[in-house]
């Protein structure tokens, strides 16, 4: 499923219109729309405020639930965390979702 189906299933599922959806995180109405209908893709600060908005991970907007299981090289160390302080899970779970971020972000760089 591509972003913009993702976007738009998301909204659905939380009972939101476009109009709210624009409200929730101050994007432009015109704007969410064309995010809904494939012609823009949004910023990293434009997803982070959808995820927020959407009460979801931006992994859920960004990938397909095939692509968001962990790679059995990274599981022993996914597991790991669960042995983490609370302050420790956040500095984890900060770094890695800037890292998440900065690859979509050159994916999409690399398809334009």
């Amino acid at each position: 499923m591509s972003f913009p189906s993702r976007l738009v299933a998301t909204r659905k599922t939380r009972s939101m219109t476009q109009v709210q959806l624009a409200a929730a995180t101050g994007i432009n109405l015109s704007q969410i729309k064309r995010y809904e209908g494939g012609q823009s893709q949004p910023s990293l600060d434009g997803i982070l405020r959808l995820a927020v908005a959407l009460h979801v991970s931006t992994d859920m907007l960004l990938f397909d639930e095939s692509e968001r299981g962990p790679d059995e090289e990274f599981k022993h160390f996914l597991e790991a965390l669960s042995s983490f302080g609370p302050d420790e899970k956040a500095t984890a779970k900060a770094v890695l979702q800037g890292l998440v971020l900065q690859h979509q972000a050159r994916r999409w760089a690399k398809a334009s």
